[in-house]
């Protein structure tokens, strides 16, 4: 009995999927254009287009709007893996959390901003500042600036019920992170925010998180330091 004829798009996935086996694509490596698919093998570009978003949804590839299509890495991060956010550490202490709209709308990055970020002045971004609570009480003031280009669709987000970082994990697949933790003493937007006096000391995490090579955002984290603490626990060598 004759097998059913492979569809065209699957033809594409093989070809691909072949093409990592023999280390021809690489994680990190860019695939050839829908366009250049299409003439190769003799289809629409809806064909290819086909076999570019299943292979997405499947993990194989990652793909940016303007940018092109990449092959995935094998997994995230190990760092990345190990930072909760803080909606997930507030549930694992068993607490109730709340997180707090201020602000979200789009905006240009100004100098500094475009210096944390990697980019020009004038960028488009979004921006967004929550407050979040642990049983009533204020422990995290967040603010996020993060590059449109790479985060289509966050302006639309309810982030009282999911974070900007979970938001960002599903649909940005970040896959590395960098902090820098510092101490300071709150400005008055912080002290009102945070419900704190003027001489009580912050911890500032600012956090910047990739996709690869795409810088996506940058964030600046205040803790208030009589409320909250980092900790980290990594194995030692002999």
């Amino acid at each position: 009995m004759n097998q059913p004829a492979k569809p065209r798009f699957q033809h594409i996935k093989d070809h691909i999927l072949d093409g990592i086996h023999r280390h021809l694509y690489v994680a990190g490596c860019k695939i050839p254009s829908e366009l250049q698919l299409a003439q190769d093998f003799g289809v629409s570009r809806m064909t290819v287009n086909k076999a570019l978003c299943e292979l997405a949804d499947e993990g194989v590839l990652l793909r940016f709007a303007g940018d092109g299509t990449y092959v995935a890495e094998n997994k995230i991060a190990a760092p990345l893996l190990d930072m909760n956010n803080i909606q997930q550490e507030i549930s694992a202490r068993s607490h109730q959390h709340v997180a707090e709209l201020v602000h979200l709308y789009a905006l240009e990055a100004d100098a500094e901003t475009a210096q944390y970020l990697e980019t020009e002045p004038g960028t488009a971004l979004y921006y967004s500042l929550i407050v979040h609570r642990e049983d009533g009480q204020a422990v995290q003031l967040e603010e996020r600036f993060v590059q449109a280009q790479w985060a289509p669709g966050y302006l639309q987000q309810d982030f009282s019920a999911q974070t900007p970082n979970e938001f960002l994990l599903k649909n940005s697949q970040l896959t590395d992170a960098e902090h820098t933790i510092r101490a300071v003493m709150p400005a008055t937007r912080e002290q009102l925010l945070l419900e704190i006096g003027a001489q009580e000391p912050c911890l500032l995490v600012l956090r910047r998180s990739w996709s690869h090579k795409n810088l996506v955002s940058f964030a600046k984290l205040w803790h208030p330091g009589n409320r909250y603490s980092l900790h980290s626990r990594v194995p030692l060598g002999d």
